[in-house]
C-alpha cells in the first residue's frame, strides 16, 4: 500500500530550493546546460529551467537523456552501442556546466550510465547531479550535488514520483 510522504507544494518547494542552490552554487549560469534523464528527470529538468528563468531571467538550455543502451543491466550482446542507435543531444556540452537531472537517486547505476553517454557526446567542463529523492543504498561512489529531499528507505520499499506533466498530480509516496 501507497503512502504519501510528499504534496504537490512541498515538491514545489524542493525544486525552489534546488533552483536557489544551483544559483548560489554557480556564481553566473551562462554556461550551465540541464540535461533531465527520461523520463521524469526531463520534467525535474524543465521546472528548475522554469524557474531559474522567473528567479535570473536567462533562459538556459534544457536537453533529453535517453540513457537505455548504456545500462549495465544489460548482456554484452544486447549492449553492443554499434549496433544501438544512441540519440545525440541537440546542444553543444563541450566546456558546459551540466546539471543531469533525475527523480531518484538509489544505487548509483542510471547516472553512471548518464554520464557515460554525457560524455560520449562531448566533454563537459563539469558534471553535478540534482535530484528530487534521494534515497541512499549507494552501489557506486556517486552523490547528488543538489538534494530536493532525502528519503531513508529500505531495499523493499520502493518510492514512486508521480509529476502533472505526466501522471496529472504531484506527489511522492513510498510502496
Amino acid at each position: 500500500m501507497a503512502k504519501e510522504i510528499i504534496d504537490g507544494q512541498t515538491m514545489t518547494r524542493a525544486l525552489t530550493r534546488i533552483t536557489y542552490e544551483i544559483i548560489e552554487r554557480n556564481k553566473g549560469i551562462d554556461d550551465l546546460v540541464l540535461v533531465g534523464i527520461k523520463t521524469r528527470g526531463v520534467f525535474v529538468a524543465h521546472r528548475i529551467e522554469s524557474r531559474l528563468k522567473q528567479l535570473e531571467n536567462i533562459k538556459i538550455p534544457v536537453e533529453e537523456l535517453d540513457i537505455t543502451p548504456y545500462r549495465d543491466d544489460q548482456t554484452h550482446d544486447e549492449k553492443d552501442l554499434t549496433k544501438v542507435k544512441t540519440e545525440p543531444l541537440d546542444i553543444d556540452i563541450n566546456n558546459k556546466h551540466v546539471i543531469l537531472t533525475d527523480d531518484v537517486l538509489y544505487t548509483g547505476r542510471t547516472i553512471r550510465a548518464a554520464m557515460d553517454a554525457l560524455m560520449n557526446a562531448g566533454r563537459p567542463k563539469k558534471i553535478s547531479l540534482a535530484v528530487l529523492v534521494d534515497r541512499g543504498h549507494r552501489e557506486l561512489p556517486i552523490r547528488a550535488d543538489f538534494v530536493g529531499k532525502n528519503i531513508p528507505t529500505s531495499q523493499k520499499e520502493k518510492i514512486k514520483v508521480s509529476m502533472k506533466e505526466i501522471d496529472g498530480e504531484d506527489k511522492i509516496e513510498i510502496e
